[in-house]
């Protein structure tokens, strides 16, 4: 482990002001709970690194990569709406770039940006953390990975209880947010701040826009891209993130700081994962418009360098554009193919029927998938369910291929809350088989494991779990 190496050459591009270098803050008696062959692969890392010891002590700040300097980033964000100046990365640390990856470490330790917390994450949301990230990658949505999870015998308080603190290892092309360029706003030199940020973006992702003049709305322009498709992906699989704060929103469109984000089970518009969020403000309906809002933020802290009356004249269109993607992924879902000017109406039926007969939003597009109609026999569903068998009748595609279709992008399995509480509480006894075997279907949402079948049901009598931030 000692001879890979990672770099940190990019910090010397970065103005000081957006980071601290700092070491982090071991755990005691720390030991691997679960670690991401796959991914471990594709970054270069072979069974022997990651099965070391040696691997431990890297995620657990004993030692560190070649090259390593370990470092918090700092930004602000606006949380529920309102603007905070000093966040930054309160229980993480950077060590460095590996294959175009940034590696961090959450629940290092404190660091300047921890606000009087204790820097440290929890068991039960590390496992949350870890497996929705690779979750996330096998269903085609963006997200920030997770390499491996390390347990300990170190104690934090929450909510009243001791509990295992926990470290994930984790990655990303980017862990640049709109917080950070909310942070350059707010800095003396806000035009040369800013800038300096916004080219450095742009050398690392968006290379093409170099030579431009007008380089900094393009940058903007390919961050509302990115985020359009991110959010139609959201919906479509019924994602909800909980805290779509600014500092909770990748420049690079991708899904990034999970905390208490579900999946949708019983399908409602207007349901609220997130125990903190009184007024509803990040319910699944609400995301993109307040994706949208993020963005304004994003085009108000830049309108120093960049024009913001073109930026907020691109950002406008956020929501039609977001509607078109939205409706031509759910047309893939139902295997619609074929134009028809009454699709729309056909699935806002479809959202309407499955809130009125609280239908399982999963459950339902896989079985569509497989065409097993006779297991709808709810009156709404039943009733859509004639409308959409004339609907099949215009389309071109044979009905084995159509279904072929289908089944790659209707999953089986998601990550459903009962399912994760399943594996923390198998986990807080010492038994981490549910973690790694969550791993194995999160990386293949489309496959069979009998074992688990289960999980690809609604728990009975189950009340949809919620988490609070501070999970």
């Amino acid at each position: 482990m000692k001879n890979i190496q990672v770099d940190c050459t990019f910090l010397n591009d970065l103005e000081k002001t957006f980071y601290s270098i700092l070491k982090p803050q071991p755990l005691l008696r720390a030991k691997l709970v679960s670690v991401n062959e796959d991914f471990a692969k594709e970054l270069g890392l072979t069974n022997n690194d990651i099965y070391s010891p040696e691997f431990v002590k890297l995620i657990n700040g004993e030692s560190f990569f070649k090259g390593s300097t370990p470092h918090a980033n700092a930004y602000s964000g606006h949380q529920f709406g309102y603007f905070v100046p000093n966040l930054g990365d309160g229980r993480a640390l950077n060590l460095g770039k590996i294959k175009n990856y940034y590696l961090q470490v959450k629940g290092s330790g404190t660091t300047p940006y921890s606000r009087n917390g204790d820097g440290r994450a929890v068991l039960r949301s590390s496992i949350r953390e870890y497996l929705i990230s690779e979750a996330m990658q096998g269903l085609g949505i963006p997200t920030t990975r997770a390499l491996a999870l390390i347990n300990s015998d170190s104690k934090v308080l929450r909510e009243y209880e001791q509990e295992n603190a926990a470290i994930v290892l984790r990655a990303s092309d980017s862990w640049i947010r709109f917080g950070s360029f909310e942070y350059a706003y707010i800095q003396k030199e806000k035009q040369k701040v800013l800038s300096s940020l916004a080219d450095f973006v742009i050398q690392e992702h968006f290379v093409h826009l170099k030579n431009l003049n007008n380089k900094y709305e393009e940058m903007f322009f390919c961050v509302v891209d990115k985020t359009i498709e991110l959010l139609a992906l959201w919906q479509s699989i019924g994602f909800m993130h909980g805290v779509i704060n600014t500092d909770n929103m990748s420049i690079l469109g991708l899904t990034i700081d999970y905390g208490p984000y579900a999946m949708m089970e019983e399908f409602d518009k207007g349901f609220i994962c997130n125990l903190s969020d009184h007024e509803g403000r990040y319910s699944f309906e609400n995301q993109p418009f307040i994706t949208q809002w993020n963005l304004s933020v994003l085009a108000k802290v830049l309108s120093p360098i960049a024009n913001h009356e073109m930026m907020e004249k691109y950002n406008d269109s956020f929501i039609e554009r977001f509607k078109e993607r939205y409706f031509c992924l759910m047309k893939e879902k139902l295997g619609l193919y074929n134009t028809n000017i009454d699709d729309k109406k056909l699935i806002l039926q479809l959202f309407n029927a499955m809130q009125d007969d609280k239908i399982d939003y999963t459950s339902f597009f896989y079985r569509l998938s497989k065409g097993n109609y006779d297991l709808f026999t709810t009156p709404k569903i039943s009733s859509w369910l004639e409308d959409y068998k004339l609907r099949l009748e215009s389309e071109d595609l044979p009905e084995d291929r159509r279904k072929e279709q289908m089944l790659k992008i209707n999953p089986k399995y998601i990550l459903r809350n009962y399912m994760l509480q399943d594996a923390i509480d198998a986990a807080e006894n010492g038994d981490f088989t549910l973690v790694n075997d969550f791993l194995e279907i999160a990386h293949n949402p489309y496959g069979e494991f009998k074992k688990y079948e289960h999980y690809t049901k609604p728990k009975p009598e189950f009340e949809p779990l919620k988490c609070s931030c501070s999970s």
